[in-house]
C-alpha cells in the first residue's frame, strides 16, 4: 500500500530555524503566542489546534510550510505579508505541492476539521487541547512586556542566574529571547546538567512563593522568562537520564505554575495551554506525579470556566494517576476538586460523597510522599474549598462557616489565600442576608489588597458589592461600597 505522504524533495537537509517567525513572537512565551494564534483563528472562523509544541516546531524549522488553515490565520495576523515574508519556504518546494497563482487568497475552509489540522498530507497535530471550548478571555496578547523592575522579575531572574544554568537562562531572559542572527541561532547550546535542573526547580519554588504572598496579577508575564529558559534547557539535551528526568519534571511543574498564574488572573485560554503542555510532558515521560498535578489544575480551571462535568472527569483522572503515589493529602485535594465539579452540576449527593472522601484522606495526615507543590494544602485550604462547594450549591450559612474557619486557620505567610477566604466569607454573608457582617469582612479583604494582586479576589469583591447595593443606607455597608468604588482599576 502506497504511503499517504510524499517524501520531501530534500530529505537529508537539516531543518533551518525560522528566525523571522521567532522575532514575530517577541517576548511572548510559546504558549502565549499559541493562544494568540487560536484567537486570531476564531476571528476568521477557523479552528486550529495550535499549542506551544506547534510554535516550537515552526521556529525550529520542522514545519517548513503550514497547511492552508494556518496560512489563512497567519496572513490574518500579519496583514500585507506573504508566507515567505513570515520565514516559511515556498509551498512549491515542500512535498511537491503546486503553487497558487500570485495574489491568490486562500479560500474558506471546506474540508472537515479532521482534514484541516494536519501539517501536511498524512500528518496530524498531537495535543489538541484548546479548540473544543471557547472561554472568555480579557487578556490582550499584544500587550508588550513591562520593562519596569519589580520584585517578581528580579527574583525570577536570580533563580536562573545563581547556578550553572545561567548561560542558557541569560539567552532566554534577553528582551526578546531570540538570537540576533542566523549563525547565533544555529550554534549548539552546551548540554544541560544537574546544575541546570537545580536552577529550574528553584525557579518553580520562587514563583510559588511570590504567588503565595502577592497573587498572580503582575507576575504572569514575568514568569514567561523562566519558562522560555526551561524550553531551551530541554532542547539542549542531557547526558544522564536522571538529569533528563529532573529537567522534564521541572519543565512540567513550571508550565503548571505559569498556567496557574494565568488561571488566577483570568487568562483561561493561556492557562489551559500551559496545563496541556504539562500533561503532554507527563505522558511522554511516564511521570504519574506530574500527570496528577496537571489534571488537578485542569479540573480547577474547568470548574472556574463553567465546565463542571469536565472538572469531575479531570479530577477523577487525577485520582487514578495519583493512587500509586502513596499521598493521602494529594488524594484529599483531588477529591475536593471532584466535589467542586459535582457542586457545579448541582449534584449535592455527589458533592457530599466527594467531600467525605476528602476529609477521610486528610485525616490520615501528611506523609513523605506528599508533593512539594502541595505546601499550600492544609486544614485552611480544605475548609476554603468546602466553602466554595456549599456556596456553589447555594447553602450560604454553611459556606460562611467554612470560609470563616479557613481565614482563621490560614498561615499568615499565605497572604493571597487569606484575602481569598475573607472575600469568600464576605460574599457568603452578603448572599445569606447578613449585610453588616459582610461589609466588615469585605473591608478586611480590601485591607489585604494592599499586599495582594489577584483578579480573583477583586472579582469576588465586585460581586459582593453588587449584592450589598440594596443595603447601602447602612453605615458599614456604605463605607465598604465607597472604599470598593475607590479602588484603582486593574491593568
Amino acid at each position: 500500500m502506497a504511503s499517504s505522504t510524499v517524501p520531501s524533495s530534500t530529505p537529508d537537509r537539516p531543518p533551518r530555524p525560522n528566525l523571522v517567525f521567532r522575532q514575530l513572537r517577541g517576548a511572548r512565551s510559546p504558549a502565549e503566542f499559541a493562544a494568540t494564534v487560536r484567537r486570531a483563528a476564531r476571528e476568521i472562523g477557523e479552528r486550529v489546534a495550535c499549542d506551544a509544541r506547534y510554535v516550537h516546531r515552526v521556529e525550529a524549522g520542522e514545519i517548513r510550510c503550514p497547511n492552508y488553515a494556518y496560512e489563512r490565520v497567519f496572513l490574518h495576523m500579519f496583514p500585507g505579508r506573504t508566507l515567505t515574508d513570515l520565514g516559511f519556504a515556498p509551498r512549491s518546494s515542500v512535498r511537491g505541492r503546486r503553487t497558487r497563482a500570485a495574489g491568490d487568497v486562500p479560500s474558506a475552509r471546506t474540508e472537515g476539521p479532521a482534514n484541516a489540522t494536519g501539517e501536511n498530507s498524512g500528518a496530524y497535530e498531537p495535543y489538541e487541547t484548546q479548540d473544543r471550548y471557547d472561554t472568555y478571555d480579557t487578556y490582550n496578547p499584544y500587550d508588550t512586556y513591562d520593562p519596569h523592575d519589580h520584585e517578581e522579575s528580579d527574583v525570577l531572574r536570580r533563580a536562573f542566574m545563581t547556578s550553572g544554568g545561567a548561560t542558557v537562562a541569560a539567552a532566554s531572559l534577553s528582551p526578546y529571547g531570540f538570537a540576533s542572527d542566523a549563525s547565533a541561532a544555529q550554534r549548539a547550546v552546551r548540554r544541560a546538567g544537574a546544575s541546570d535542573a537545580g536552577a529550574l526547580e528553584e525557579a518553580v519554588r520562587r514563583i510559588r512563593l511570590l504567588d503565595d504572598r502577592h497573587g498572580a496579577d503582575g507576575l504572569y508575564r514575568r514568569a514567561a522568562a523562566p519558562l522560555r529558559a526551561a524550553y531551551a534547557l530541554l532542547d539542549a539535551g542531557v547526558t544522564r537520564q536522571r538529569t533528563a528526568d529532573r529537567l522534564y519534571a521541572g519543565a512540567g511543574e513550571l508550565a503548571i505554575s505559569v498556567g496557574w498564574l494565568a488561571h488566577d488572573s483570568g487568562r483561561f485560554d493561556d492557562a489551559r495551554s500551559h496545563y496541556a503542555e504539562a500533561l503532554a510532558t507527563s505522558r511522554m515521560t511516564g511521570d504519574p506525579a506530574l500527570e496528577a498535578h496537571a489534571f488537578c489544575n485542569t479540573a480547577f480551571l474547568a470548574r472556574d470556566a463553567g465546565r463542571p462535568r469536565e472538572a469531575v472527569r479531570a479530577a477523577q483522572a487525577a485520582q487514578r494517576a495519583a493512587r500509586a503515589l502513596g499521598s493521602p493529602r494529594l488524594m484529599s485535594l483531588l477529591a475536593l476538586r471532584e466535589a467542586g465539579g459535582w457542586a457545579g452540576l448541582a449534584d449535592r449527593t455527589g458533592c457530599e460523597q466527594a467531600l467525605v472522601r476528602a476529609g477521610a484522606y486528610f485525616e490520615r495526615g501528611p506523609s513523605e510522599a506528599d508533593p512539594e507543590w502541595m505546601s499550600f494544602y492544609g486544614k485552611a485550604e480544605l475548609e476554603g474549598l468546602e466553602a466554595q462547594c456549599w456556596s456553589t450549591l447555594g447553602d450560604w450559612p454553611r459556606a460562611a462557616r467554612h470560609a470563616r474557619r479557613a481565614a482563621e486557620l490560614q498561615d499568615p505567610h499565605f497572604t493571597r489565600n487569606i484575602a481569598l477566604y475573607t472575600a469568600e466569607l464576605a460574599d457568603d454573608l452578603a448572599r445569606g442576608g447578613r449585610p453588616d457582617e459582610a461589609a466588615a469582612a469585605g473591608m478586611r479583604a480590601l485591607d489585604l489588597l494592599a499586599e495582594v494582586q489577584s483578579s480573583r479576589v477583586r472579582t469576588m469583591l465586585a460581586g459582593t458589592s453588587r449584592v450589598l447595593l440594596p443595603h447601602r443606607r447602612a453605615s458599614e455597608v456604605s463605607a465598604f461600597l465607597d472604599r470598593h468604588a475607590s479602588l484603582p482599576r486593574a491593568v
